[in-house]
């Protein structure tokens, strides 16, 4: 996948951590410019200087939630692409981190080239999982069916007019699912699949897979 220019700031307060970063991301001939925020105070001041394509972010900040800030980055600051680069693999932090619309997340204990796939899908509007991130599971069996059942806002669905099997899927797509799993899971041909994710996408007014991710778990249908 190829990328264009970008600029990138990177949040942490650990400064072996953030030097070994900066060496990283200076190598990718396509990173523009690197800059470096130590705490969120630092980091407003550095966004409207900069307006970066990325942003790199630590959930464990000295002066700041982590995943508050992603909230807060986000309103002010729609287009800037977030990835949370983090030692926290409770499924929990994924969860809180993609409801308040962060865009791809990863361990700080991953390979050099999960960084490297990472920054390319999220900047190409992908959403991203890094090695080793444990997703929420949204499934629950009940019994002799084996399917899932979903619990969503009601006024969410009504508002969309979703069904039951398009909120099925739509729980599913927030597990990070194919085409294929989703299908096996719920008995139906990869062909239906496509055709209810079609349907999603008209009537969310969006695009792409990637934002059926993150109104999946806006929508709460990732637990």
């Amino acid at each position: 996948m190829n990328i264009e220019k970008f600029k990138v700031v990177l949040v942490d307060d650990h400064l072996l951590f953030v030097e070994g970063m900066k060496s990283v991301l200076n190598s990718i001939e396509e990173a523009e410019t690197v800059s470096v925020a130590y705490n969120a105070r630092e980091l407003f001041p550095l966004l409207f200087k900069m307006h970066p394509d990325l942003l790199l972010l630590d959930l464990n900040l000295v002066d700041e939630n982590g995943l508050e800030l992603i909230a807060k980055v986000k309103k002010e600051f729609p287009p800037i692409k977030i990835m949370v680069l983090t030692s926290y693999d409770d499924p929990k932090y994924v969860k809180k981190a993609f409801r308040n619309g962060v865009d791809g997340y990863m361990l700080k204990s991953a390979p050099k080239e999960d960084l490297m796939d990472g920054i390319k899908r999220v900047l190409g509007g992908e959403i991203f999982f890094g090695k080793g991130v444990k997703l929420p599971n949204t499934s629950s069996m009940n019994g002799l069916g084996q399917k899932s059942t979903f619990e969503t806002d009601d006024r969410f669905v009504q508002k969309n007019n979703l069904t039951k099997r398009e909120v099925e899927i739509l729980g599913l797509i927030g597990e990070a699912l194919s085409n294929k799993e989703i299908a096996e899971q719920l008995f139906i041909s990869d062909q239906t699949v496509s055709v209810h994710k079609k349907n999603l996408m008209r009537k969310l007014g969006v695009n792409s897979t990637a934002s059926l991710v993150k109104i999946a778990f806006q929508s709460r249908l990732v637990r």
